[in-house]
């Protein structure tokens, strides 16, 4: 319904790929996303489809079983899964951009090798252990520990909010560990933990406001040993290589607010055609127009600021400061949108068989994840010279 397509200069196969995610969300994913939600159940039958259509591989080489796409390839699918669930749009973007991507750009050849086709296939995820209960969006924070002991990593710490970390085929948690201190600073790299590995525990999972059918726990790590091969790209470069996943992942999550809102502004339209109110259709009152069209502006912003992010991205173009208008810009329609949308439903707005009343819940964490609104302001405040 408000396909901008034609002003965004799609290519003929991105537009071709944002129609059959969009038929399979309709067909497929909308079906299930109550009872999902409702039982807070990951649906891994739906994650392998997702595999078999390649939405798993499109920003990757074909070399390792990718699509060959890129990021505004792989945007337009997250966008349309989220308009009805907003749950495995998560879990789409987390598997790529925290689980694939930091193999892809930092791994070695061996690591590419083992762990990619997989990864790409959607027949595994992978997780990305950053945050701790004392760091996160300062994440130079961190406490967990990793030592060398001959030939292994000693890996001792905590991580939290760790999505994709205990599925039935998650394949490992690369985590971030302080491995020493160069100048007075900590050295953190980044490890692969395989899960299953002795003394690494997937806690069980929590019980969420929203995102409640993506997979979300809390990890412990007790003298857990894994190879010295395990280290992810140089030691020493952790933290530095997941602020530049970071701001791809940025954009990712644009993309999925950007669904989101749109998801609320069709579900409002439809049901203000169809609700009667003191004998007239809803959407004949200009108090509701005035919302709906209010809600249509955000969609169309936020949707320009994440592709215009997207394709300085691609181009191979500084993107920073753009990623963080997109995702600031993005979650906040996310959010207005579907509180607005919760009007216009009234009452069955706050019930949650009703997807805009789930998009009420879902919304909020995208203000928060990946870099706080906070994080976001302050990114874009340096780039304007007054922040330090």
């Amino acid at each position: 319904m408000t396909d901008d397509s034609g002003d965004l200069d799609l290519t003929q196969e991105q537009r071709e790929l944002a129609a059959m995610v969009r038929d399979f969300a309709e067909e497929v994913v909308a079906p299930q996303a109550y009872e999902a939600d409702r039982s807070h159940t990951l649906n891994l039958d739906v994650v392998r489809r997702m595999g078999e259509m390649g939405l798993f591989g499109l920003p990757f080489p074909e070399d390792h079983g990718g699509q060959g796409g890129d990021l505004l390839t792989l945007g337009l699918a997250i966008e349309g899964l989220a308009r009805v669930d907003q749950s495995l749009a998560i879990t789409l973007e987390a598997g790529v951009s925290l689980g694939a991507m930091p193999v892809h750009r930092f791994g070695s050849e061996e690591q590419k090798q083992e762990y990619l086709p997989s990864l790409l296939a959607g027949r595994q995820l992978a997780g990305f252990g950053l945050t701790e209960p004392e760091a996160g969006s300062d994440a130079g924070a961190t406490r967990t520990t990793a030592r060398l002991e001959g030939d292994e990593w000693v890996i001792d710490g905590t991580k939290q909010f760790i999505t994709n970390s205990g599925t039935a085929i998650t394949r490992f948690v690369t985590v971030t560990a302080v491995t020493g201190e160069v100048n007075g600073h900590k050295e953190i790299s980044t490890i692969i933990v395989p899960n299953g590995t002795p003394g690494f525990t997937v806690e069980p999972a929590y019980d969420k406001v929203g995102w409640n059918a993506s997979d979300t726990h809390p990890l412990t790590l007790q003298g857990v040993r894994v190879p010295e091969g395990n280290l992810l790209g140089e030691r020493g470069a952790g933290f530095r290589n997941f602020l530049s996943i970071l701001d791809e992942g940025r954009i990712a999550i644009a993309a999925l607010a950007t669904g989101a809102a749109e998801g609320c502004l069709e579900s409002a339209v439809d049901y203000a055609r169809s609700r009667t109110v003191f004998g007239a259709a809803l959407s004949t009152r200009q108090n509701a127009q005035f919302t709906l069209a209010r809600m249509r502006a955000r969609v169309h912003t936020a949707r320009l600021a994440w592709h215009h992010a997207a394709r300085l991205r691609d181009a191979g173009r500084p993107f920073a400061e753009k990623a963080a208008i997109a995702k600031l810009v993005s979650s906040e329609a996310a959010m207005d949108n579907a509180r607005d949308a919760t009007q216009i439903f009234g009452g069955n707005g706050f019930m949650n068989e009703y997807p805009v009343a789930r998009h009420y819940r879902d919304s909020k964490i995208l203000e928060i994840g990946e870099g706080t609104s906070e994080v976001q302001l302050l990114v874009i405040a340096r780039t304007l010279g007054i922040a330090g």
